[in-house]
């Protein structure tokens, strides 16, 4: 099954440019059949040295040059061909990661639940397991230039001395076999050393985003005893796939040499009988080396097959779950040589918010933990505000609102609509989302507030000014140009929490959530920002949040208590009729229980 569904995506690949693959193809075979014609001339010229056909000095020297021009030729030609096929390479593994990505990005459904649990193992699948299918594409090359050149050449070959030739092949068909047979002990252990290389990956991406932590832990040593431990059985599982990789092809070379070594002891007779030339030795001896690489490809493709249909189930598996495996190639617009178009602005919705429900939402975690029969209504110019203590279920919440988590049940409605997948509805411009852990990137601070967003300097100032954050901007010498470093280290926390609202202000949503992003906020700054917000930000706001900042400026808060609604109303309302609301509002410790 899964060789089948790598023969399939491999297909498929070849044929989302056909021009291209075809143009590869045509500079490829001349360098797999210019030997022949490089073994012919090798004959003439050795016939005529040793006398078995006339020739003078002129005539044997301009056979030498006939052979230099052919070889020179075939460099000349595999030079184009290995530039216009590493282009070819490159279109067809962007394809890949493009479909991939573009998946991961904008298909319906939340993604959560389809990535691996680390970001270093899903850039390991997009590295690895893009280059096993596109190398198994493009040994299809090597594989019609093999398949040409023996053809012709066995047939030359027996058209001189069908014994020999018949002697020559059997070692190559063994050759063959052996690779069939050592294919899948070598896609084993291949499979294993990838997937020990990309723990090591994921492993050291998280070592730097977290360097901190590290450090004020004191867990220098433990972390690279742990990096010691992964990268040593990474190491021992590509010694034993390169050793078993290594020995295939000592086994094959070897053929090589039993090849020329069968044709010798065979030829031998038949030049002392006079019916097998020097030339005709030339001949045979300069195909061989040629001859073994066709089952050594067809080796190579046959142990390549189970290692791409690995590959491709795991690319799949990034897939929305009404995807697959066709969608890994399917046809999209590639920008290898031009610049890309600019993004889109982010157009206004033609229907802007009135009011946005929720009915009976509910999101199962393990355990019993989530969110059970929520409702909410948030209309339009409002200032709506989660709370609850911690584990009360009120990220959990938020993110199936949005689409980033799969709900087990409840409805959405936009202005009494529903919408069947939040995920691909509630986006810019209708909604922003600045979320509890913010993201920045190693850019600068502008990028990473447009992240391809062709705002003006207007806007950016704009939400700059109503995250309360033009006063730190001017203190950066290079501005918004300040490289911000891995996640964001050179910001401090509060700066990173209000860059992340800025990100989100920036895109001048309908409806603006943030999650806890005012945590790190000395108590002038986060009411200068709740200020600002409320003021002149977006109309309608949901806001996820216990400080008393936010809750002071709600016309609704919603009080999650275990995952289910325990309390709601206006702050005066709630601290006379629901408990938890009066815990939380006077600092009560409070159980860490339900959902996160």
């Amino acid at each position: 099954m899964s060789s089948r569904r790598a023969l399939a995506v491999t297909g498929r690949l070849i044929g989302f440019d056909v021009r291209l693959y075809v143009s590869q193809i045509l500079l490829w075979l001349p360098v797999h059949v210019i030997p022949l014609g490089g073994g012919l001339v090798l004959r003439q010229l050795f016939d005529q040295i040793s006398g078995h056909s006339p020739a003078t000095l002129r005539q044997s020297l301009w056979l030498c040059a006939a052979f230099v021009g052919v070889e020179l030729v075939r460099g000349v030609v595999l030079v184009f061909a290995w530039a216009y096929g590493s282009y070819w390479w490159d279109a067809a593994a962007t394809l890949l990661r493009a479909n991939v990505l573009g998946s991961v990005l904008t298909a319906r459904g939340p993604v959560a639940a389809r990535l691996p649990r680390s970001s270093g193992e899903s850039l390991a699948r997009l590295r690895d397991d893009v280059r096993e299918l596109v190398e198994l594409a493009d040994e299809s090359v090597p594989l019609a230039g093999n398949l040409l050149f023996g053809g012709v050449a066995l047939a030359i070959m027996v058209s001189i001395d069908p014994v020999v030739t018949v002697a020559l092949v059997v070692p190559m068909l063994a050759a063959g076999l052996l690779s069939r047979l050592m294919g899948r002990v070598i896609g084993r252990r291949h499979q294993r050393a990838s997937e020990l290389g990309a723990g090591v990956t994921a492993f050291v991406g998280e070592l730097f985003g977290g360097v901190l932590t590290v450090k004020t832990a004191g867990a220098e040593r433990a972390a690279l005893e742990r990096l010691r431990a992964l990268n040593g059985r990474r190491r021992d599982a590509a010694v034993r796939s390169r050793l078993a990789t290594d020995l295939l092809e000592a086994a094959t070379g070897t053929t090589v040499e039993l090849g020329v070594g069968i044709v010798l002891l065979l030829a031998a007779g038949a030049m002392r009988r006079g019916e097998f030339t020097v030339g005709d030795l030339a001949l045979f001896t300069s195909y061989v080396g040629w001859l073994t690489a066709l089952p050594r490809t067809v080796g190579s493709v046959l142990y390549r097959l189970p290692r791409a249909g690995v590959s491709a189930g795991r690319l799949t598996e990034l897939l929305a779950p009404y995807q697959d495996a066709a969608d890994l190639t399917r046809d999209r617009t590639l920008h290898l040589r031009a610049a890309p178009p600019s993004a889109p602005r982010p157009s206004p919705p033609a229907e802007p918010l009135e009011v946005l429900e929720a009915r009976g939402l509910t999101v199962r975690h393990p355990g019993g933990r989530g969110v059970h029969g929520v409702d909410l209504t948030l209309a339009r110019g409002t200032f709506t505000v989660l709370t609850g203590a911690v584990g009360a279920g009120k990220t959990t919440l938020v993110r199936a609102l949005l689409g980033l988590l799969p709900l087990d049940d409840g409805t959405i409605s936009w202005n009494g609509r529903p919408v069947p997948d939040p995920g691909t509805f509630l986006v810019p411009g209708r909604a922003a989302y600045a979320g509890q852990i913010p993201r920045l990137f190693s850019e600068t601070l502008r990028e990473n507030l447009l992240l391809g967003l062709p705002a003006d300097d207007d806007a950016v100032a704009r939400a700059l000014e109503l995250a309360a954050l033009e006063d730190d901007l001017a203190a950066m010498p290079d501005g918004l140009e300040t490289a911000v470093g891995p996640r964001g280290v050179r910001l401090s926390g509060g700066q990173v929490q209000r860059a992340t609202a800025a990100r989100a202000l920036v895109r001048s949503p309908g409806l603006l959530v943030v999650d806890d992003v005012s945590s790190a906020l000395d108590v002038a700054t986060e009411n200068l920002l709740w200020e600002r917000i409320a003021r002149h930000g977006p109309a309608t706001l949901l806001v996820v949040s216990h400080r008393r900042a936010a809750l002071e400026r709600a016309d609704q808060i919603v009080v999650l208590d275990r995952g289910r609604v325990a309390g709601r109303g206006p702050l005066g309302e709630l601290l006379r009729t629901c408990p938890e609301m009066r815990r939380l509002w006077n600092g009560e410790p409070i159980e860490e229980r339900g959902a996160t």
